[in-house]
C-alpha cells in the first residue's frame, strides 16, 4: 500500500528539495556539545493535520505519517507531488489535568510555501487542512 508514495519519495530524496519552515529560534539546550532540543517558534501557517488514537503511541505516529505521505505523494487534488517540508510535527495530547498523556496524537505537515494561499484538497477525509496561529515547537 505504501510503495508508491515510497517510491515517489525515493524519487524525490533530494536533500536540496526539502524545505526547512522558516522559525525563530527561542532557546538551544545542548549537552557535552551534543543538541538536546530546540525550542522555536513558528509563524502562522496552513498545516496538513491528521488525529490518530491507536492503541501505542508509536503506531499512532506511524499511521498518521503514513497517510500524510499518501496526501505529500500525488493523492490530492493537485495529483501532484507536493514536496517535503522539515520537521513534520508531532502534538501528543494529554488528559484535561495534564498529568497524563493519552493515546491521541496529531502529526502535521507544513504546507510548502507556494502552497499556503491554495492548498490542495487531501482524497482521505481523515486529513484536515488547518491554520495555525503563530506555535511553538521543540524539535530534536
Amino acid at each position: 500500500e505504501m510503495a508508491e508514495p515510497i517510491q515517489q519519495l525515493t524519487r524525490n530524496n533530494n536533500p536540496q528539495e526539502r524545505q526547512t519552515i522558516p522559525f525563530t529560534l527561542i532557546q538551544r539546550k545542548e549537552k557535552l556539545g551534543d543538541l538536546l532540543y530546540e525550542k522555536r517558534q513558528y509563524g502562522k501557517a496552513k498545516w496538513a493535520c491528521i488525529k490518530m488514537k491507536e492503541k501505542q503511541y508509536e503506531q499512532s505516529i506511524c499511521l498518521g505519517f503514513m497517510k500524510l505521505m499518501r496526501y505529500i505523494c500525488e493523492q490530492n487534488s493537485s495529483g501532484l507531488y507536493l514536496g517535503i517540508t522539515i520537521p513534520i510535527v508531532t502534538i501528543v495530547h494529554t488528559n484535561e489535568s495534564q498529568s497524563e498523556m493519552t493515546q491521541s496524537v496529531t502529526v502535521a505537515y507544513y504546507l510548502p510555501e507556494v502552497l499556503q494561499d491554495e492548498p490542495p484538497h487531501p482524497f482521505d477525509s481523515d486529513i484536515i487542512i488547518e491554520e495555525w496561529p503563530s506555535t511553538i515547537v521543540y524539535s530534536r
